[in-house]
């Protein structure tokens, strides 16, 4: 199935080379838009049956009651997989809201109940970090995150600090040789790859650094 996801990335134009600014602030030599896919529903469907067959096997749905997601590109492919597996599903703001009850959980989050976050990617796990900590400012549990691809930039340590085990169904790397593999990149472009992991934190702006081991010690 990884072989899948890497011609998914290529046929929707998911993957793409050149300078782009990731939402962490660091540069980055490609990029991978998941968002996109839910234009093409036979694809979505494929990604979240992956979901889905990644959270059944590698979490077990016995290790959750809810499954909640960050506001915006994870909110795809949350509720569908809440759907597909039967569970709640909790939308997470970065912040309180500042209207109505001012919650940073939207829906319904019983005290100490195990919430599962679902992300698309992830880099240095900020992102899942600022939704563990939302859950559990309201009283719930966070032990697993699952997202579709890690660009193997440090997330899987910042989260496993913070007492959070992350299932990613493919790294970067598992993507980067099968796509060498089949043609569909060159060299240059396969080393690049392998090259934005190594230099990774050595370009991770300090403010950033310190936000991500912040939130991991909180925990």
């Amino acid at each position: 199935m990884k072989d899948i996801i890497c011609q998914i990335l290529v046929r929707t134009g998911a993957l793409r080379f050149g300078a782009f600014t990731l939402p962490t602030g660091r540069f980055t030599c490609y990029h991978m838009d998941l968002a996109i896919l839910p234009a093409f529903p036979e694809i979505f469907d494929i990604v979240t049956g992956i979901y889905e067959t990644t959270v059944k096997k590698e979490v077990g749905a016995d290790r959750f009651e809810r499954i909640g997601c960050p506001l915006k590109v994870g909110i795809p492919y949350g509720p569908v997989l809440a759907l597909r597996t039967m569970k709640p599903f909790l939308y997470i703001r970065k912040g309180a809201d500042t209207h109505g009850r001012e919650r940073k959980v939207e829906g319904l989050l019983l005290l100490g109940e195990r919430v599962l976050i679902v992300d698309d990617i992830t880099t240095t796990g900020k992102s899942i970090l600022e939704a563990t900590d939302m859950v559990r400012c309201e009283g719930g549990v966070v032990n697993d995150a699952v997202v579709l691809i890690d660009r193997e930039e440090g997330g899987p340590r910042a989260l496993e600090a913070a007492g959070v085990k992350l299932h990613a169904f493919v790294n970067i790397t598992e993507i980067a040789k099968t796509l060498f593999g089949m043609g569909s990149i060159d060299n240059r472009q396969f080393e690049e790859i392998m090259k934005q992991k190594t230099r990774a934190r050595a370009v991770l702006p300090r403010s950033q650094s310190q936000d991500v081991e912040q939130l991991s010690r909180r925990f």
